[in-house]
Order: C-alpha cells, then sequence, then structure tokens
C-alpha cells in the first residue's frame, strides 16, 4: 500500500510515529536533517528549450531544405536576387514560429507563483511563521479562515474547517474536513482528513501533520504529468509534416528526371558541347522546377488564414494561445468539458422550496424565482401570525453567514449566498431582517452535526432558527407550522416531508431543511438544544445549467461531435444535469474515478462510446479518458479551470481553458474560453471549421498553380521547346503574385451547412475530400493554357513564347482565384462580392503585372519590346477560356 494512502487510513498517533514527529512539532536538528533529505517544499521547473534551437528547427522541413539547396546554388551561379528572395521568405516563416512558441507553455511557472509564501508551524513547542518553502514532512502546521494549505497533510484537529479543493478535485462546493479514520480507498476529492497543497481554507481552524512536500505533493505529482506529458501535433500540423515529407521526394525525383533528360539532350544534340555549361545549364532548369514546385508562402499564408480564424473567435469570446487551435478545432470530435461554469452557471441558486400544504392543497412546492410579497413593514408582523412562508424567508435570512455588499460582491459559502438570494428576490431584503433581528446567539455548522443555529429576538420571543440536512432536521421536529398554525408532526406529515425531499434529491437538488423553536430568557443554546422543532420547509438548490447550453449541446451533436462531462462533483448530480442538457441519453452509461480504475483498457474501449458522464475522477483519470478517445483516432478537445486539469488539457488534441480558471489551466491550453461558455466552444467549432476549409482552398489555390507550371515545363522539356520560364518569373509568382489571392481565400465565408456535417476523419490527409480531385483538374487546365500561349509565342519568337507562357500562366492563376471560392459552387451563387479580399487581391495582381510590363522592367522578366497588347489580349483570353473549363468541371462534379 502506498504512504499517502496509508496516512488518511489510519489515526491521528499512528501517523506522528510514522514521521517520527510529536504534537509539540520537529526539532531544529530533526528539521535541518529532512530538508537535506527531501528538499525544498517547492517544484521543480524543467529547462526550456532555446530561442535559437526552436528558430534552427525551422528549417528542418523537407521542402525548407530543398529550397534552401537551391539557393544556395543560385547564389554560386551568381544568381543573387533570387536567392536573396528566398532566403528572405524562409527567415519570415521562421520568426513567425520562433514567436508563436515563444509564448506557450510556462505552466511549471504558474505553478511555483501558486506557493503559499508563509506557513505557520509548531518546532519546540513553539509557533513560528516560515516561509512555505522551508516546510518538512513531519512539521505540525497550523491554518485558520484565509489560508492557503503549504503542504498536503494528516489532520490532527479541525473546527468547522472547510477547504476549498476544487483547483484539485474539480468540485465546486468547499470541503467540510474532520479527523475521522477513513475505511478503505478514496479519490482525494473524498478524503475528508487530508487537506492538500495551494487549497484555501475558507472557514474555521485546523492543526495538522505535514506528510508529503514539493513534488511529491498532489500539486507536485500534477505538475510531474504535465512536465512528462508531450503536447501533440494538430491534425494540419500532421498532414503538412506529410505532405512536406512526399512533396519533398517527389520534387527531387522530378528534378532528377529532368537533370537527366537535358543532360542526355545536349550530348545527343548537342555535339562538342562544353561539359560544364550543359551539366551547369541543365542543373538550373531542374532547380526552377523545384522553384516552380515548392509553395514557397505556403507556411505564412496559413499563418496568416489562421491568425484571422484567431480575431473571429475572439469576437466569439475564445482566445487562441496557440495558431493550429484554430483549426484543430474544426476536426474535433469529442469534447470532454467540466460541468461546474461551463455546462453551468457556477452560482448556487434555490429553484424550488416547500412548506407543509394546507388540507386543501396537495403540494406545496413552488419554484423560488417568483417575488410573491414585499415586506416593507417588519414592525407590523406578530410573531404569532407568521406563517410558515414568511417564517421560511427569515429563516433564509437570518440562519446564515453570507454577505452580498451593495457592490453586489458575494462573500461566505456558495450554499448561503443562493439562500440570501433567495430571501432578497422574495422581498424580505436579507440586510433589513437581520438589522431588525439581530443574531443573539449561534452554534456553527459543522459535519458532524449537520446542522447550523442562530438566536434572534422576533417581536419579543428569543427564536431559535436551525438549518440543516433534512434527514437529521426532520427527525428532530415535534411540531409543524401549516399556514400560520402550528400543529403535531405526524407519521403521515413527516412521510410526505421526506417524499418531497426525495423528489428534490433524485432531481440531484441539494436540500436544506429549516426548522425553530423558542428558547427561554437567559439561556445559553448548545447542542442539546437542537431537539424539539418546529419544521418550517425545506428549500432545494442546484448549480443550473446556461440557457444556451441545451441548444450548444443540440448543435454539437448534429455536426457528429460527441460531448462528454467530466466532473468532480458526485455522480447522480452530474447525470441529472447531464440529462437536462442533452448530454446523458438512454441507453448512455456513468463512470465515477474508482469505479473507471477497476476496469482494465480493453474494458474501457469497448463501453468508451457509451460513456456520457466521469464523476469524482482523478487528474490520471482525464489523461486516460482522452487518450482512449484519442487511440479510437478522434481528435479530443478538453476544457478545464484547476491545476488538476493542467495535464489533461495539455495531453487532449485541443486543450480549452476557462478565463475565470487558474494561470496554470490557461498556460497548458491552446485556447481560453473568456466566458467560460460551452456555447461559446460550439462557435469556435465552427469557425474552425471554416478556416481548415480555406486552408484548403488556398492549398487548392497554391497547388494547382504550381502543377500547372510543371506541367507546361514537362511538356517544353519532351516536345524539345525552350523553358518556359525564367526562375526569376517563377519566384515572383509563388511568392509575390500567388500571396495575396490565397490569403484572400482564406477569408471566405463559412460554407452553407458547414455544421450539418461529420467532423473529417483525423488520418484524412491534406488533398482528401476532393481536394486532389480539384487541384489535378485545375492545374491541367492551367497547364494547358500556358502551353497553347507558348506555342502561339514561339511563332513569332521562342523569347516571345517564354514572354506569353509566363502572361498567361499569371493570368489564369491569378483568375482561378473565383474558382478556388468553392469547391463545388461558382462565385455568383456564393456571392460574387460577398468577399471583397478576393476582388480586392485580383486588381492588386493585374496590377503587379502592369507593373511588370513597364518597358524598364521588362528586361527584369524576360519580356520582349515586341510584346504589345495583342499578345496580353491572346493570353488574358486563354486565361478566362481556363477558369471556365474549371467552372464547368465543377458543375459535373456538383452534379454526380
Amino acid at each position: 500500500m502506498k504512504q499517502r494512502e496509508e496516512f488518511y487510513m489510519m489515526n491521528v498517533d499512528d501517523s506522528i510515529k510514522v514521521l517520527e514527529s510529536s504534537v509539540n512539532g520537529l526539532s531544529d536538528e530533526a528539521v535541518e536533517k529532512r530538508l537535506l533529505e527531501y528538499g525544498k517544499n517547492e517544484l521543480k521547473e524543467k529547462e526550456s528549450v532555446p530561442t535559437w534551437k526552436i528558430f534552427l528547427e525551422s528549417f528542418k522541413d523537407p521542402m525548407v531544405i530543398i529550397l534552401i539547396i537551391a539557393a544556395i546554388i543560385q547564389i554560386a551561379t551568381g544568381s543573387i536576387m533570387e536567392s536573396l528572395i528566398i532566403f528572405l521568405v524562409l527567415i519570415l516563416n521562421a520568426i513567425l514560429g520562433t514567436v508563436q512558441t515563444k509564448k506557450a507553455e510556462s505552466s511549471i511557472n504558474s505553478l511555483k507563483q501558486m506557493s503559499v509564501p508563509n506557513a505557520k508551524v509548531l518546532r519546540n513547542g513553539v509557533k513560528l511563521t516560515i516561509s512555505s518553502t522551508e516546510v518538512v514532512p513531519g512539521d505540525i502546521i497550523l491554518l485558520e479562515a484565509g489560508d492557503y494549505v503549504p503542504a498536503d497533510g494528516r489532520l490532527i484537529e479541525a473546527e468547522s474547517l472547510k477547504v476549498v479543493e476544487g483547483m484539485l478535485t474539480g468540485e465546486s462546493e468547499p470541503s467540510e474536513k474532520n479527523t475521522d479514520i477513513i475505511d478503505g480507498e478514496c479519490t482525494v476529492g473524498d478524503r475528508r482528513n487530508m487537506v492538500y497543497s495551494t487549497s484555501m481554507v475558507v472557514n474555521g481552524r485546523a492543526t495538522y501533520l505535514c506528510t508529503k512536500t514539493g513534488m511529491n505533493t498532489e500539486i507536485g505529482k500534477i505538475a510531474d504529468l504535465l512536465d512528462n506529458t508531450e503536447a501533440k501535433q494538430t491534425p494540419l500540423q500532421s498532414n503538412i509534416e506529410k505532405f512536406s515529407k512526399k512533396l519533398g521526394i517527389a520534387i527531387v525525383a522530378i528534378c532528377i528526371f529532368i537533370f537527366a533528360i537535358e543532360v542526355f539532350r545536349a550530348f545527343t544534340h548537342g555535339g562538342h558541347q562544353n561539359i560544364k555549361e550543359v551539366v551547369l545549364s541543365s542543373f538550373m532548369f531542374a532547380v526552377a522546377i523545384a522553384v516552380a514546385a515548392i509553395p514557397e508562402a505556403l507556411s505564412s499564408i496559413v499563418t496568416i488564414v489562421l491568425s484571422a480564424g484567431t480575431k473571429t473567435m475572439s469576437k466569439k469570446n475564445s482566445i487562441i494561445r496557440k495558431l493550429p487551435a484554430v483549426e484543430t478545432l474544426g476536426s474535433t470530435s469529442v469534447i470532454c468539458t467540466d460541468k461546474t461554469g461551463t455546462l453551468t452557471m457556477n452560482k448556487m441558486t434555490a429553484v424550488e422550496y416547500y412548506t407543509y400544504p394546507n388540507e386543501s392543497m396537495e403540494s406545496n412546492s413552488k419554484t423560488a424565482s417568483k417575488k410573491v410579497e414585499e415586506a416593507d413593514k417588519l414592525d407590523s408582523i406578530e410573531f404569532e401570525k407568521l406563517d410558515s412562508e414568511i417564517m421560511l424567508n427569515f429563516a433564509a435570512a437570518l440562519c446564515n453567514d453570507s454577505i452580498i455588499s451593495d457592490e453586489g460582491k458575494e462573500i461566505g459559502d456558495p450554499t448561503e449566498i443562493a439562500l440570501t438570494v433567495f430571501a432578497d428576490k422574495r422581498g424580505y431584503i436579507t440586510e433589513r431582517v437581520r438589522e431588525k433581528y439581530k443574531r443573539l446567539q449561534e452554534i456553527p455548522f459543522d459535519s458532524d452535526r449537520k446542522l447550523m443555529s442562530t438566536v434572534h429576538n422576533i417581536n419579543g420571543k428569543n427564536i431559535m432558527i436551525t438549518k440543516g440536512a433534512p434527514d437529521i432536521l426532520i427527525s428532530r421536529c415535534n411540531n409543524i407550522l401549516i399556514g400560520d398554525k402550528m400543529l403535531s408532526m405526524t407519521p403521515d406529515k413527516e412521510k410526505a416531508i421526506r417524499d418531497e425531499n426525495e423528489g428534490y434529491s433524485n432531481k440531484a437538488l441539494r436540500v436544506l431543511a429549516f426548522g425553530y423553536r423558542e428558547i427561554e430568557e437567559g439561556v445559553s443554546i448548545n447542542i442539546d438544544c437542537e431537539d424539539n422543532f418546529v419544521f418550517i420547509g425545506l428549500i432545494a438548490m442546484i448549480d443550473p445549467p446556461r440557457e444556451e447550453v441545451i441548444h450548444a449541446v443540440h448543435k454539437a451533436k448534429l455536426a457528429g461531435i460527441k460531448p462528454i462531462m467530466i466532473t468532480g462533483d458526485h455522480k447522480t448530480t452530474a447525470v441529472a444535469i447531464a440529462r437536462e442538457i442533452g448530454i446523458f441519453e438512454d441507453g448512455d452509461i456513468a463512470y465515477t474515478g474508482n469505479e473507471l480504475d477497476n476496469i482494465s483498457d480493453n474494458e474501457l474501449d469497448r463501453e468508451l462510446e457509451k460513456i456520457s458522464v466521469y464523476a469524482r475522477v482523478s487528474p490520471q483519470n482525464k489523461i486516460r479518458i482522452v487518450s482512449a478517445w484519442q487511440k479510437k483516432n478522434k481528435v479530443t478537445a478538453m476544457t478545464g479551470d484547476g491545476v488538476n486539469d493542467a495535464p489533461a488539457l495539455k495531453n487532449a488534441d485541443i486543450g480549452i481553458a476557462m478565463g475565470s480558471g487558474t494561470e496554470v489551466a490557461k498556460d497548458a491550453s491552446a485556447m481560453v474560453l473568456m466566458d467560460d461558455n460551452f456555447a461559446s466552444i460550439i462557435d469556435a467549432v465552427e469557425v474552425g471549421r471554416t478556416v481548415y476549409s480555406n486552408i484548403k482552398k488556398s492549398i487548392t489555390y497554391l497547388f494547382s498553380g504550381n502543377l500547372g507550371a510543371i506541367i507546361s515545363i514537362l511538356f517544353a522539356v519532351f516536345a524539345d521547346w525552350s523553358n518556359p520560364y525564367t526562375a526569376l518569373q517563377l519566384i515572383f509568382i509563388n511568392m509575390v503574385n500567388d500571396s495575396l489571392p490565397a490569403i484572400a481565400l482564406g477569408m471566405e465565408n463559412p460554407e452553407e451547412g458547414i455544421m450539418n456535417i461529420p467532423p473529417r476523419e483525423k488520418n484524412e490527409g491534406l488533398l482528401g475530400g476532393g481536394t486532389l480531385q480539384a487541384i489535378l483538374s485545375r492545374g491541367i487546365f492551367v497547364g494547358i493554357a500556358a502551353i497553347v500561349a507558348q506555342y502561339i509565342g514561339m511563332k513569332i519568337s521562342n523569347e516571345m513564347g517564354v514572354a506569353m507562357a509566363f502572361t498567361t500562366l499569371l493570368l489564369s492563376r491569378t483568375l482561378q482565384t473565383f474558382a478556388c471560392r468553392s469547391d463545388f459552387r461558382n462565385s455568383f451563387a456564393i456571392g460574387f462580392f460577398s468577399n471583397k479580399f478576393v476582388i480586392y487581391a485580383v486588381l492588386v495582381c493585374l496590377g503587379l503585372l502592369g507593373v511588370v510590363m513597364i518597358p524598364a522592367i521588362r528586361p527584369i522578366f524576360a519580356i520582349p519590346a515586341a510584346y504589345s497588347i495583342r499578345e496580353f489580349g491572346i493570353s488574358l483570353l486563354i486565361a478566362v477560356i481556363s477558369v471556365i473549363c474549371m467552372e464547368i468541371t465543377k458543375a459535373i462534379r456538383r452534379k454526380k
């Protein structure tokens, strides 16, 4: 059995013996030894990757390596301008990637910042305040309300202790603590006799024995998980990497093939040519092919399109920390979401209440939202005439420690705040009621009694009002308030009340019962007074679902996305909420963390698609759930806000942190949800799908144009024509002319019905989904257009053939922007002017061609002086015909 499990299953004396400590704390000598043995109470930090290494890693891409080789060769042969342009683009891409990476995870730093600066300890029987980093196992530590827990430990004494452990457990409610031994293994959230580092005390005080420090604490184990969890490649990153390798190999093979043909042809046709000149000329021709084939600006264009997606998402309350996450959202198949605050409002709310009905009424259970009565004249109310509803409002306001300030700030336990709001909304303004009926005595709530009592003088009588667990309080009621009459409690009445309570519990509502009794003047109350009550009523509360979540869940399911609830709350509560919002349906299964620990990976794999709710889960459980879906090749998103969520956020394909969450969770995530709303995730998925669709449009545009250039070059090789393009012409088209239309295509609006189709498969290639067919068909038309233009120009001269091939290639590639706006519909069907960026991009590209035609610049681009408006008109006509052919092909595909 692990030592950490032993402590919560051991009594206090045995725990102290195991750690060789005492109730008076450690000696100075023991502290020094333990500091050497265990180290300081702090989290270790992993070394970050140097900036220079990140920058250099940008040049590992196969296509980038080919371009670098091509640029070096051009420098060696005197083509300085072309090589400088290539190097400039590559360096800009590397800088973009480095800047983005340096913004990434600093999760361990955030965890370190959460450490508590000071701790109160007993050493040598003396109370000391020390740095929390100096705490060692065996220390006796003192806690009171407002303190952060500096290290993990076993409680020795606990008085009305409540600790917020949500950062570790995901549970929204403060955990009530005691010193009782726990029989059997249980999760962190159920270890009521333990406290954990970074938790916060919200009520009571305690003394505890430190059992674990530093990286051995629960928070330390999460930090270690986070440190050793590798971030996943996004589908787009993976696809581009695979595609780059394949394209690089293909380009090298084509270049070698063309180089060999050129050399062979030169020697068979050229007789006694200089071998060096032949080889160099043939080699440069092969380099030109490489330049033509590689979309040099692809990386920059993808980055720009993703950045545009981040701006759109920011308007929908989603802040993207890692650019590729925009695209990953679009392929999401599973969303593992927290309950509290994401699916629910993260605000405990009284939704129903019950007072025993009059004989004429079958039930007196009512919704709690309606304001039924104003209590402006408290002085006029006589105690004997207080009916059950008024008394229930008084009880909610008076037996309550929470405060809501004039500015709306809520201070206190979430359940008590809900009671304050309940009373306020019904006209019994808590502040005024408390001012009128001041608290005279009290017995604070504790987890053993499960009751809280306060005494007030109401119209001359000392009244003790008590609230607590229904099972306990109902059993102590001898009488019952029905209307304004007090009657004896009978078995039938008690059964009716218990049935009502059970009905609330079945709906996962948290229920408090209220009762009162008179106290004689001068009597000091104690726990023995908590008996012989008059039953007032019940108030049922829940953290209600957000209104917009039900529609969002429905929208997600229509889009083929499975939403799954993962929460630290109890299974019954989780299932009730999940069923209400549509996540949990008939035939679905719910698992707790302990149940999950007791099944094998094979069993989980079999049941996985049926499980819609996971309750009381640990950080390791979350990682296992995410990994199980990833093994099924599903793109998995994970939401979270606490420290306990960070490893799973990092392990998921896309981690989504809450804006109200910890810095640790935000640092481990790819996206931050500013409004903590599940509906915003679905909106972001729609943006993600649109971004991916637009990236594919840009890729289709770039590769079809490049394919057209390669087709025309290969044709020239086999037809024994001159090379139709110079290297500078190809670089100009690839890096300057093509960039603007490709970026403009990335700004397209969502395609119709984009959220009514299933997410694409994770292993679907970059050219899947009809993209390859579109590239091939459009590339062929562009290539044919350039070939025809060169043929017409060659009738005048080889130079004119090159000029017309270049002009036609540029025009057809520019005008195909309209065809690339959709793989199935034409530009008029989707709205010719719906994307103004496309219009601007095409006009700018035509303007650039006009600049190239300036007489002083023509020689740079190998355009002869004889090139006139006639040749331009022919090139334009051929380019327009090629685009019309593309649209006809789309129409044929659409009919199929």
